[in-house]
Formats: structure tokens, C-alpha cells, sequence
């Protein structure tokens, strides 16, 4: 699949080009509608042709359940690509360079009564690293998986999610990266008939992340719900895109994703799409983002858009806010002998708390929890 420089874009998210060849998608300029928000210099060299010499990043997980199993497979494998074909040059770019890839599976009709956690731990900046993961839930299944990103590296990654007829997921994803890490992401969600995929996605550390997650549907009533909880400081830039494609009848989606900026330069961006194709009757689906602007000097960029091919839909709508703290919630609260700084801090925390409480690991609602706390803290809300 080729394309030329001069080619016209494509009228539809539909007719986006895909291809598993970074050659088959031109050198980018930043002029791309895709691209227009994210500071390509601060990339390092992950929209450029794979370096000689690579990164590293590791891979850390305790004892498994019985019923789950990590191990790494080939390329060759029939299920690496299955789920996702690389929509842009950084995702094409790490699926040719990553040696092979992590497989997380979970047998089919196990029902799971704790999170399986999964730490990728990057070991420098210096060359950049790639990788890829498959996450493989079974039949009937029932799981929740924590992917937790630590430590300093330069990743352009693609995470593909197959969730198979009837099966129910809740994948958390967390980049708490050091203050120097830059990542590039791709995670594709497939949904087999009435399977059911919970995604909250949380985005703290790092100088740069871009994450864009992608959700495709093979069967009817499946569910998708992705979440997102993002706090930028000073310099920092995180972007965060969602393409859910309903491309069969009677499926159903919800897209939310809150977040809160503050210090110089503090940069966050949220592109949302839904595409309603002709052929996806009954779809059901909304999305919806916020954010908080608790100093001056930060910028959020926040795009919703919605694509509809056919009237006969349950329902469908989108919204965006962003603005800074409500006086009102503020002067309620210091007319009770609240210190301002501390009533700063309860507004925040009740602005994150409806999205944190849904990720079922109390251990890593309290760390996030803290998290927020000290950058608050740190700032002098």
C-alpha cells in the first residue's frame, strides 16, 4: 500500500491509510492535520528511519493467576498485526523495528479475581528504543490488566488488545514516566460479539507523551468505555487521541477524559473521533472532555469530532470544557474556615476522583491519589 506526498487527504477517517511499511507514509513536516499539535523536534528521532543501534526497555511482573501467561512470540506469529495496522509513520516505524513481542494472554472463561500488573521500565534516553505487546483475552473471560511505563526511555511503541467473544476487560494504563521520557504510543482494541473493554488511561510523567488508542468493533453489543486522567506541569506535553470506529450495528461507546495543567508551557491535547459508519445501525455512543487550568502560561487543546454515515443511530453527541476554578465551589468551601490552598486541593481532587475511583486496584488509585497530591503541593495550590 503506497501513497504519494501530493495525494489529497482522505475525506473520512474510514479511508486513513494503513500500512505495516513506514516507507509507505511520507516524512513528516508538522504541517499534517495529525501532527499540527505535537512538537516534532521533541520526538528525538522517532519519526525518522530505525537507528543502527537501539534502546532498551525491560519488562517486570510478579506471579501470574492461573489461567494467564506471559511469554514472548516471534513476528511471524499469525497474531502479531491482527488487531492493528499502523496508522501513521511512528507506529509503522516501531512495528518494523521491534524485535518481537510481549503476549499477555488469559485463557478463555477465567474469571480473574485480581489485576495482573505489567511494569515496562525504561533504561535511558540516549538511543531509541521499540517495542510491541499483545494482550489476548479469551472467550467469556473476565480480567483486569495494569500496563504500568516508569522509568527514563525514548519508546515508540503499538500495543494491540484482542478481546474475544463475550469477554470483559478493564486495562489500565499508566505513564509515570521520569521528567526526561519520551513516548510514542499506538493501542488497537478489537471487540469481539457483546465483549465488553474498560480502558482507563492515566498520564503523569514524561517530558513528551503522545498516545493514540484506536477501537474496532467484529460483532454486535460490544461495549467499549475509555477513560483518561492527565495532570501536565511545567513543560510538559501530553497528547492523547481516540479513534473508535463503530463499524457494525447495535455497539455502544463512551469516551471521558479529565485533565488539569499547570506552570509555564504546560501543554495537553485531546483529539477526539467517532466515526458512525454506514452500516453501524443502533450505535449508541458519547464522548466528552475537560479541562482545568490552574495557572497562567498552560494551553489545552481540546478537538472533539464526530462522524455520522447513517441517521439510525440510538445516539450520539460529544462536548468540551476547559476553563479554571469555579469561584463559587471555591468560596463555598473558604466560607466554611477552609484555607484557600487547601480548598484549591479539594476542588482538584474531586475534579479526578470520578474517573481514578473506576480503576479497581486500590493500591494504584492511592499512589495516583498521592501523586496529584504532592504536584499540587509542589505548586503551592
Amino acid at each position: 500500500m503506497t501513497t504519494q506526498a501530493s495525494a489529497p487527504p482522505p475525506s473520512t477517517k474510514s479511508q486513513a491509510l494503513r500500512s505495516y511499511d513506514v516507507a509507505d507514509f511520507p516524512a513528516l513536516t508538522g504541517l499534517e492535520e495529525e501532527w499540527r499539535f505535537t512538537p516534532l523536534k521533541r520526538l528525538r528521532g522517532l519519526t525518522s528511519e530505525a537507528p543502527a543501534a537501539t534502546g532498551a526497555v525491560r519488562h517486570e511482573y510478579g506471579d501470574l493467576p492461573e489461567g494467564v501467561a506471559i511469554t514472548r512470540v516471534g513476528r511471524d506469529d499469525e497474531r502479531v498485526g491482527s488487531v492493528l495496522i499502523p496508522v501513521d509513520r511512528v507506529s509503522a516505524l516501531a512495528y518494523g523495528a521491534a524485535a518481537d513481542a510481549l503476549l499477555l494472554r488469559v485463557a478463555s472463561d477465567v474469571v480473574l479475581g485480581e489485576a495482573v500488573r505489567l511494569r515496562v521500565v525504561g533504561e535511558g534516553v540516549e538511543q531509541p528504543a521499540f517495542g510491541h505487546t499483545f494482550v489476548e483475552v479469551g472467550r467469556f473471560a473476565e480480567a483486569t490488566v495494569v500496563l504500568e511505563h516508569v522509568g527514563s526511555a525514548t519508546l515508540a511503541d503499538n500495543v494491540e488488545v484482542a478481546v474475544a467473544d463475550g469477554a470483559k476487560l478493564t486495562l489500565v494504563t499508566v505513564a509515570d514516566w521520569a521528567d526526561d521520557a519520551v513516548q510514542a504510543q499506538h493501542l488497537k482494541i478489537k471487540l469481539g460479539r457483546d465483549a465488553k473493554v474498560i480502558h482507563i488511561q492515566v498520564s503523569l510523567g514524561g517530558d513528551l507523551v503522545r498516545q493514540f488508542t484506536s477501537v474496532e468493533y467484529t460483532g454486535r453489543g460490544g461495549e467499549a468505555e475509555l477513560y483518561g486522567v492527565y495532570f501536565a506541569d511545567s513543560g510538559q506535553h501530553l497528547e492523547h487521541r481516540q479513534l473508535v470506529d463503530h463499524n457494525v450495528p447495535d455497539c455502544r461507546s463512551y469516551v471521558g477524559y479529565r485533565g488539569a495543567l499547570q506552570g509555564e508551557s504546560a501543554h495537553t491535547v485531546w483529539v477526539g473521533d467517532v466515526l458512525i459508519q454506514a452500516e453501524a445501525t443502533g450505535t449508541d455512543t458519547y464522548e466528552i472532555n475537560r479541562n482545568l487550568l490552574l495557572t497562567d502560561g498552560a494551553r489545552a487543546d481540546s478537538v472533539p469530532n464526530l462522524e455520522i454515515e447513517t441517521g439510525e443511530i440510538a445516539g450520539a453527541g460529544h462536548a468540551s470544557a476547559t476553563g479554571r476554578f469555579d469561584d463559587e465551589q471555591l468560596f463555598y468551601l473558604m466560607a466554611r474556615g477552609i484555607p484557600e490552598s487547601e480548598a484549591r486541593r479539594l476542588v482538584v481532587r474531586g475534579f479526578f476522583a470520578e474517573l481514578i475511583n473506576k480503576i479497581p486496584v486500590e493500591s494504584l488509585r492511592e499512589s495516583l491519589g498521592d501523586a496529584i497530591e504532592a504536584r499540587l503541593t509542589k505548586a503551592g495550590a
